[in-house]
Order: structure tokens, then sequence, then C-alpha cells
């Protein structure tokens, strides 16, 4: 099979790629170990996705947007961030005065999977190879050969794509090393009825040895996010509804009133992933394979979809001047270019869940101070609330 590009990983930022090339004139292999099924219908896993206005604007460039049910999408139109008991120094981010709507948007992951993978299949020029996995991984000038697991026919192309998760098997095969950094905790995910309004407030409480998030969704209900020792993740997952719910209730401090769970419970392991090289001869790393974030400042899903951009937009230029799709030029500037947008966000996420994790005294008192000089500061919050609603501008625009 000979494609131009072939792209391992059919989670949003492979799919967002392959859209993103799609009516280039390129043939596109997309290759996914899971079946197709699956892909059609993502089950529900409970994560709700934190959209920047950028994001937004790439999945509406991609035709995704329209295919997300609208009372599924909840407005996010400020964040507060806590530490420990004390209402004092809270930091608050919001888009008041910039006149261009919200902060951001939430939307459950499984929905924006679903309408990329339903935007995919009607390409013509993108070509889904599911319930195949890749056994092996080689390149040279020419292009990049890959070897299916059980044989069958190998697939060649001009520039191979991993977007095969943050634990990637294509990024190993290729030597390409990653710093792993492993929290030691897990996220427990679970959607939760309450009494009181939200008024689409979003909440990050850094309390004693717990770190709760409330993401706001539409109605009386929000997405409880808590970060906690494994031991202790296993345990509330052990709870029956209204144990669990009373747990919820009670380290939330009942500032939403009485809460219950009207979903399943989800976990997930905590490990944080950043490659030292994006790029390889005739191959390049994507979403997590590049850059695993911590969620806690929810860039994870936004990081992959601008990294995906970012390439096809390296490509289209390339392939509308005629020139090499996967040389070291194209290559070259997607690496620079994605390691500025990624690097600081990285690094500042590691150093945030480092000081705001640590319930030893002088890293109390220190997070106290930082959180009050963000509050006193009005450059502080406005870069944060910039990052958020960064629209791209002419940046959208396709080569």
């Amino acid at each position: 099979m000979q494609f131009d590009v072939v792209v391992v990983g059919a989670g949003p930022a492979g799919l967002g790629f392959a859209l993103s090339l799609a009516g280039s004139g390129l043939r596109i292999g997309l290759v996914e170990r899971q079946p197709e099924a699956s892909l059609a219908e993502p089950g529900f896993d409970g994560r709700e996705i934190a959209l920047t206005h950028l994001s937004r604007a790439l999945l509406r460039r991609l035709g995704a947007w329209p295919r997300i049910p609208a009372a599924e999408i909840s407005e996010l139109r400020e964040a507060v961030v806590l530490n420990g008991s004390a209402p004092r120094g809270a930091l608050r981010f919001d888009a008041a005065g910039r006149g261009a709507g919200p902060l951001g948007w939430l939307v459950p992951n499984h929905l924006i999977r679903r309408a990329l993978y339903e935007t995919a299949r009607e390409q013509p020029d993108i070509h889904l190879l599911a319930g195949t996995a890749v056994a092996g991984v080689e390149t040279g000038p020419e292009g990049a050969t890959l070897r299916l697991a059980g044989g069958g026919e190998p697939i060649r192309a001009r520039l191979a794509v991993a977007a095969d998760t943050r634990f990637s098997e294509l990024r190993r095969r290729m030597g390409i090393p990653a710093a792993m950094k492993d929290f030691g905790k897990a996220m427990l995910v679970c959607r939760m009825e309450h009494e009181a309004p939200h008024h689409h407030v979003a909440t990050e409480w850094f309390g004693e040895r717990q770190t709760l998030a409330m993401l706001p969704l539409n109605g009386n209900l929000s997405s409880a996010v808590l970060t906690l020792p494994e031991r202790e993740t296993a345990r509330l997952m052990r709870l029956d509804d209204a144990a669990f719910g009373a747990e919820v209730t009670r380290r939330y401090g009942g500032r939403l009133g009485a809460m219950r769970p009207v979903g399943t419970r989800h976990v997930y392991p905590l490990v944080a992933a950043y490659a030292r090289r994006f790029v390889a001869e005739r191959f390049a790393l994507m979403g997590d394979a590049a850059v695993g974030m911590h969620p806690v400042t929810a860039h994870g899903f936004n990081l992959g979809l601008r990294g995906a951009h970012t390439l096809a937009r390296e490509i289209r230029a390339a392939q509308a001047r005629g020139g090499d799709i996967g040389g070291p030029g194209v290559l070259g500037r997607y690496e620079a270019r994605h390691r500025r947008d990624t690097w600081p966000l990285y690094t500042a996420t590691n150093a945030v869940v480092g000081l705001f994790t640590d319930d030893r005294p002088p890293a109390r008192l220190l997070r106290e101070a930082v959180l009050g000089l963000g509050a006193r500061l009005p450059l502080v919050r406005e870069a944060v609330v910039a990052r958020l609603m960064e629209r791209g501008g002419g940046r959208l625009a396709r080569a």
C-alpha cells in the first residue's frame, strides 16, 4: 500500500491532522488498532475537554464542530483557583470586557472523537485501516515503511506520523526518548448532579491531600475531577452511588449543595510525557506521542490539535510549491514551532502541579503567596485569558 502520508493513531490529534490535509491532493492513510465500530461509536469515558477559542475554530474549520450536539456544549464563563480552605487570595479568570464570548467550552471527549471520525469518513483522500496494529517502522531518504502485525502488505509513505498516545510504540521503535513524569496519583472523573447552580464557573481547588476540580456542564451538572493517590481512587470506585455522592459533597465542602453521581466513574493514571525530539527522518510525532500533559491546566487536547494544524500547514505549503512534504525543512519548522508552543506550558504545568500538591507548610505558604500575587496582578490574569481566547487569525487559512 502506498500513501503520501500515513498516520498511526486515530485519536483526536491523528484524525484532526488527517482532516487538515484533506483536499490537498495528497493520499492519506490512517492506521488504528481499534476496530472501526469503536471509532464510529466511542464509549463515554468521563472526560470533558475544555476547548479554547482556537481549538473551536479549528474544529469548525475541519467540519467537525457542527456534528457535536449543541445541548452537550457547555460554556466556560469563569475559572477560579482556590488554595486550602481560605477563600482569600482566590485567583479568578474571566472574559469580562473582551466582548468575545466565554473563556472556552466544555465538550465530552467521546463526542469530539465521534465528530472527527464522521467527518474523516466522508473524505475520499483519507483511507482508514482500522483494526490494524503496526509491528515495525523503518525510514530512509525516500520514505517510511510500516510493517503490520500479522503480516500483510507493508505500508509505504513519504512521511509517517505517530499519534499513538503518550506511551507511543512508534516513538520507541524510532529510538526517540521521552521524559516521562509519573505523578504517583490517579484522576477519578464522574458527572455529578448538585443542588446549587454553578453559573458556568469552573473551580480548581487545591485542598489538603487532594485536588478537586468541578467543571460546569449544562443544567445543575458538573464533572467532578478528583486527583488522589491510587489507593484512594480505588476506595472511591468501590463505594455505592449514595456513599460516593456524600463523599464528593464532603470533599467539596458543600459548595454546590448535596451531590449525586449521574454517570459512570472512570480512573486514569497521571503520567506526563515530553519527547526529546518531535521528528526524525521521514517521521514526526504528534499529539500525546509528542507532548502528554497533566490535565490540571486543560491544555493537552488543545496543544495536540494545534500541533496537527502546524504540521499540516507546513505540508500543504510544501505541496503547493512542489516541494518535499516530508523533507527536513518541513519537519524542522514543525518541530521548532511546536516546541515553542508546548515547552513553556509543559514546564509551567508540572511546576504548578508540584507546588500545589505539596502539603508541607513551606509549600502551602508559597502557593498562598503565588495565588495572592496573581490575584493582584492583572497582567498575569490577562496573559492566561489571552491564551484561552486566542483565535489564530490568519494562521487558520490553508496554504
